[in-house]
């Protein structure tokens, strides 16, 4: 039975939790709080890096902003997808209008755009807007 290393979305606490209890709803042990919410998580870039970097799940993030009309066409189906990604993956948004820095260290040049991480590396990047079934079968066709 192998563990996996699962950051906390709401306390940012790393977890150890068996691979076979992924689907069993598991829980923080410092906060007491649903590892997998259902949700996008929103990340700051204080807490974004702890999120990629101690992650062994991938972890799927959106860049976008308040502003971007194609950001919030994208919002509703990158919800429906992470229930579907979940609990497989960590999926999060960052606002690049609040945390310039990180949309700058990563050089994001149009949003939204969707970045996947594996042990804290980029491994693939998609611009443009999406629905729930296109993000989930491009997330997929990145880790075959």
């Amino acid at each position: 039975m192998e563990n996996l290393h699962i950051v906390c979305p709401h306390c940012d606490a790393v977890n150890r939790v068996p691979s076979v209890r992924l689907e069993e709803g598991p829980t923080c042990g410092k906060c007491q709080r649903e590892l997998f919410t259902g949700q996008p998580t929103d990340l700051s870039t204080s807490r974004f890096l702890k999120h990629i970097e101690r992650s062994d799940l991938p972890v799927l993030v959106d860049f976008w902003a308040p502003w971007c009309g194609p950001c919030r066409t994208m919002a509703p189906f990158y919800e429906q997808a992470t229930k579907k990604l979940e609990p497989y993956f960590r999926v999060v948004k960052v606002n690049t209008e609040a945390e310039q820095q990180l949309a700058g260290r990563f050089a994001i040049r149009s949003i939204p755009t969707l970045a996947l991480f594996k042990g804290g590396r980029e491994m693939a990047r998609q611009p443009g807007a999406m629905d729930a079934n296109n993000i989930i079968a491009w997330v997929q066709q990145q880790l075959r």
